[in-house]
């Protein structure tokens, strides 16, 4: 009974170990840019220069994650080949969800990457920033008319970090607090909360990389 505990043990322990290399090498894609302005225990002010995003919006979405796995898939079949080119580009991270801000969404919506979720009611955005070796005439152009591809300027946005799972209740509950604490230190935000996720749904939820933010004023 001792032996087949300790193989037990050995295998368990064998595999959170593959887990979590897979989890390091699965994660290594290049990351958006920003400059940290400030940084209180809660969260941290960034400025996030002007960068490229492709982005498609998803309507009468129930969830996040529905909008997420739908909005995911459409973009990411322009990054793997569906596209004028048939060129594969390179993941970034984060990739952005954010509820629609106007019932009306023009051709260009100003975005900013990682892979962000926005939603106004049932519509949200899903954003992947693009590699920062593309500028908008070299990207190629997306077979797919849902697809966007959005020049964002300079922004500023507030910012707060978070691991392990990224439920909607969960992410709700930490726009929530993120909200509240910047009025309670009037910081003054302008648009809907976002959530902003690092890492490839594999990866352990011990070394995952969540985030809320909002733009501000």
């Amino acid at each position: 009974m001792l032996h087949t505990a300790v193989i037990a043990l050995i295998i368990f322990i064998g595999s959170i170990v593959l887990w979590s290399l897979w989890g390091v090498f699965g994660s290594r894609v290049e990351q958006a840019e920003y400059t940290v302005i400030k940084k209180t225990n809660d969260y941290e002010i960034r400025e996030y220069p002007a960068h490229i995003v492709a982005q498609t919006t998803v309507q009468n979405a129930t969830s996040n994650r529905e909008g997420m796995s739908t909005g995911f898939t459409i973009v990411a079949r322009y990054i793997f080949g569906n596209n004028t080119k048939k060129e594969s580009i390179a993941m970034t991270a984060p990739v952005i969800v954010q509820k629609e801000i106007e019932k009306k969404v023009s051709e260009n919506i100003a975005m900013t990457a990682p892979v962000f979720i926005s939603n106004e009611g049932d519509s949200q955005i899903i954003s992947f920033g693009m590699p920062r070796s593309y500028t908008l005439a070299t990207l190629p152009t997306p077979n797919d008319p849902r697809v966007k591809i959005v020049e964002v300027p300079i922004k500023k946005y507030a910012v707060m970090q978070f691991s392990w799972y990224r439920t909607d209740a969960r992410i709700t509950s930490k726009q929530e607090t993120l909200l509240s604490m910047l009025a309670r230190d009037g910081i003054i935000t302008q648009g809907n909360a976002a959530y902003a996720g690092y890492n490839a749904p594999w990866t352990p939820p011990w070394m995952t990389r969540n985030e809320v933010l909002v733009e501000i004023k």
